[in-house]
């Protein structure tokens, strides 16, 4: 059932990004394999100038391992991996750069460092999680957030993720976005609480002005498929036709894109929205384009 298609990094994707670099970017504790490589081609595609934070002979010699000579850029030698997410988030504070790589670093030591007040990387926004998801180089992107940073998020700070990836879906050329607010079902019920979620959601968005369609609750069959609609006879602007699923827990989130990964072969750009500085969060265990992707998505978001 797992999928053995080649993860492609959509071209539409990089072609705006190269529009925004190269821009200098923090790669935190990038003392692997896959992190040297996709900086690498994320350099040779003219997105970005490294900053490179870890252990230096270990990141030295990964570079040389891909022929690629980096003694032109600044490497900040840390050998001790969680003492290089404050190291970062400082250089983003102090504007010495522009976004944050996620390397080999667990996320939420990572975020600690961004989220500590006394830098000012975060304003009047909740930060929010987006993901750019695609099958071939020329797919038509689909958003999914929030999947990786707000776990069990309540309706104001539903809010801000739902602007967030409007803005977001605004940057990648989707004037009016479709957002489908995602429940089990279409129907209002107590016992679904994300159902009700939804509906306050909808009447909000529209309430305040959000330049997008938005319509909940829906399910995700519903959102994604006209035919599920039609038999269904759900009729309204975003039924099948979804440019955005706002989900209702980091579970859901993560689960839909996951599966998209490998059951499908997805590329996942995932980006972290919201705050002075655009962070790029990949799993450990993403592939190189997916985290050329998400370099790709990051600049677009600035």
């Amino acid at each position: 059932m797992l999928a053995n298609k080649e993860i492609i990094c959509p071209e539409k994707l990089l072609k705006l990004a190269k529009t925004k670099g190269p821009v200098k970017v923090v790669i935190v504790n990038a003392g692997k394999a896959v992190s040297i490589e996709s900086t690498k081609q994320a350099f040779d595609e003219g997105l970005i100038v490294p900053v490179f934070i870890g252990d230096k002979k270990i990141i030295e010699k990964l570079a040389k391992e891909i022929k690629w000579d980096i003694s032109k850029f600044e490497i900040i030698d840390e050998p001790i991996e969680n003492n290089t997410a404050p190291i970062a988030a400082k250089m983003a504070s102090e504007g010495k750069i522009k976004i944050i790589v996620k390397g080999h670093i667990h996320t939420d030591v990572l975020m600690k460092a961004v989220l500590k007040r006394d830098l000012n990387l975060i304003g009047k926004k909740r930060l929010s999680h987006v993901w750019h998801m695609t099958l071939e180089k020329n797919d038509k992107p689909f958003i999914i957030t929030d999947g990786a940073l707000n776990v069990l998020p309540k309706l104001e700070t539903k809010m801000h993720i739902l602007k967030n990836s409007v803005d977001f879906a605004k940057r990648i050329g989707i004037k009016k976005p479709k957002v489908s607010v995602l429940s089990a079902t279409e129907e209002v019920l107590e016992s679904v609480p994300s159902s009700i979620d939804a509906k306050e959601l909808s009447e909000r968005a529209k309430a305040e002005g959000v330049d997008a369609e938005v319509f909940g609750p829906m399910a995700f069959d519903n959102s994604v498929s006209e035919k599920a609609a039609q038999i269904k006879g759900i009729k309204n602007s975003v039924a099948g036709k979804a440019d955005i699923l706002l989900v209702p827990s980091v579970e859901t989130g993560n689960g839909l894109v996951k599966m998209m990964i490998y059951f499908m072969g997805a590329c996942a750009a995932g980006v972290v929205v919201g705050g002075k500085v655009p962070v790029v969060i990949t799993s450990r265990a993403d592939s190189a384009p997916a985290r050329l992707a998400s370099i790709a998505a990051a600049l677009v978001s600035l």
